[in-house]
């Protein structure tokens, strides 16, 4: 479940990402719209470039996807107690095989406790790296929002002046 949520984030922000691009290439063309004969943009009708804004910088430069995990693997692989711990669970009085079956029996029940501690890790560990997606996808969709917003009042006014 949290791998198809994952796959869905990254779909999500690479269509914002596509979008992004979108957008700058409308904006160079709203650019070559606005310019006095189609050779320069008067001064005092041009317009501010968003990408060289705070906002941009710091929502679009600073990715932080793709990064490697340098914790490593949780789940210990192979080990040769099996994921017991060898000192013994069970005290032994009668020495018999009631006692060795409930020390293999508690032995088992550990190791399966552990594989769901690791597996419980994991999941926070993928749970931790979706949330800040999902805050880097919100920040793109503000500055996208802002972004769309600008561009429209920029067509319009050229479309009420022609």
């Amino acid at each position: 479940m949290l791998d198809s949520q994952g796959e869905q984030l990254d779909r999500i922000e690479e269509g914002m990402d596509q979008i992004n691009q979108d957008m700058r290439d409308a904006e160079k063309n709203l650019e070559g719209l606005e310019k006095c004969c189609g050779l320069c943009v008067l001064p005092w009708k041009r317009s501010k470039n968003f990408e060289k804004g705070s906002d941009y910088n710091k929502t679009w430069k600073a990715t932080e996807d793709g990064k490697v995990n340098t914790n490593g693997p949780r789940v210990v692989v192979g080990d040769p107690n099996g994921g017991m711990i060898t000192g013994g669970y069970v005290t032994r009085i009668m020495n018999d095989a009631r006692e060795t079956e409930m020390e293999q029996n508690l032995g088992e029940v550990s190791g399966m406790i552990g594989n769901l501690r690791n597996m419980a890790v994991d999941m926070g560990s993928e749970i931790e790296s979706q949330n800040k997606q999902v805050d880097r996808i919100n920040q793109k969709g503000g500055c996208l929002t802002d972004r769309v917003d600008t561009a429209n009042k920029r067509a319009n006014k050229i479309l009420r002046n022609q």
